[in-house]
C-alpha cells in the first residue's frame, strides 16, 4: 500500500483525535473510572481550537481520498486500501460529529455524565425530585 492511499484515513483519523479530546476523550476516562470531570473542564476550554481541528482534519481527509479515487479512476487502475480509508472516514466523521452533539448541547453531556458516574442507577431524567416530597415533616424554606 502506498502512503498516498493511506493519507486520506490518517488526516481524518488526527482530526478526530483532536476533536474528540474535548468531548468523548474525557467521558472514557470517566467511564473507565480513571480520572473525574476535572480533566473533562480543563479540555472543554479548548473545544474552540479542538472541533474545528476535528472538522478540517475530516474534510482535508475527504478531499484527500476523492482525490485519490479520480486519480485511479484516470489511470484506471484499482486504489489499494480503500475500504479501510473510506471505514476510517467513516468513523472519524461520526467521532467529530458525536464532540459536536455533546458540545452543543451540555445538559444531555451532563445527563450522561451522572448516568456514568451512577453506573445507570437513576432513570432517564436523573433528576426526579417528586419522591422528595413525602420526606417527613414540613418543608423548610
Amino acid at each position: 500500500m502506498k502512503p498516498e492511499t493511506i493519507g486520506a484515513g490518517v488526516v481524518a483519523w488526527v482530526g478526530a483525535a483532536l476533536s474528540s479530546l474535548c468531548c468523548l476523550l474525557p467521558l472514557a476516562v470517566i467511564a473507565l473510572g480513571l480520572g473525574s470531570g476535572a480533566f473533562m473542564a480543563v479540555t472543554m476550554r479548548y473545544r474552540w481550537l479542538l472541533i474545528p481541528a476535528g472538522i478540517a482534519g475530516v474534510l482535508a481527509g475527504v478531499v484527500l481520498y476523492v482525490r485519490e479515487r479520480r486519480r485511479c479512476d484516470a489511470l484506471a487502475c484499482r486504489m489499494a486500501g480503500s475500504r479501510i480509508t473510506l471505514a476510517v472516514l467513516a468513523l472519524a466523521a461520526l467521532i467529530v460529529t458525536t464532540s459536536i452533539v455533546l458540545d452543543q448541547f451540555p445538559e444531555m453531556t451532563s445527563d450522561l455524565l451522572a448516568r456514568i458516574a451512577d453506573g445507570g442507577a437513576h432513570g432517564a431524567g436523573g433528576h426526579d425530585m417528586r419522591d422528595m416530597k413525602d420526606m417527613g415533616g414540613k418543608a423548610r424554606p
